[in-house]
């Protein structure tokens, strides 16, 4: 399996265990062919695939998406199909974290084994793109830094956090190999 270049560590994070950007603005059912398109498929490699990364929803996101940036999406974001491409292509292009009221489950999962945070926020839509906001792992809050309003988030169960802490499944896996 090819190891994700990202232009952030998810240890970075975990150290102050709050991550800052800025917004950007995604709509409902935002499927994986949207994150990245099928036709970008032929390869794996996550810096190819940062290239193209939503693309199809905003042609202009993958020059504008900055490192620590923050998408915030309305219901069943990451809907469609199984592949893993997806959140390794939001995290490959400096995608910080992921936050809508719902999830497709197994993008739900697959965000999680890649080592993408994603946070369910019922209210995500009063999030505006280009505001600037905090999100406190430790507290379980969204705050808007433009506005002053804070947001409780439904809190990550604690393996999926330990997920996030090693950057992902595999990463967690070899710790645990070597801890045995």
């Amino acid at each position: 399996m090819q190891k994700i270049k990202i232009r952030f560590t998810i240890k970075e994070i975990n150290k102050m265990n709050k991550i800052t950007g800025k917004v950007w603005n995604f709509g409902s059912n935002i499927d994986t062919d949207l994150i990245i398109a099928a036709r970008y498929l032929n390869s794996s490699d996550p810096d190819h695939l940062a290239k193209y990364v939503m693309e199809d929803a905003d042609p202009d996101f993958p020059s504008k998406v900055q490192p620590g940036d923050i998408i915030v999406a309305g219901e069943n974001f990451g809907c469609g199909s199984s592949r893993e491409h997806a959140p390794i292509a939001l995290k490959a292009a400096g995608v910080a974290a992921v936050i809508a009221p719902t999830f497709a489950r197994i993008f739900y999962r697959n965000a999680f084994n890649m080592g993408l945070p994603i946070f369910e926020l019922e209210n995500a839509e009063e999030i505006i793109e280009g505001q600037e906001i905090s999100i406190d792992l430790d507290e379980g809050t969204i705050e808007n830094n433009t506005t002053s309003k804070t947001y409780k988030f439904t809190p990550i169960p604690p393996f999926m956090q330990e997920l996030l802490s090693c950057g992902g499944l595999m990463n967690f896996a070899a710790k645990e190999a070597k801890n045995a």
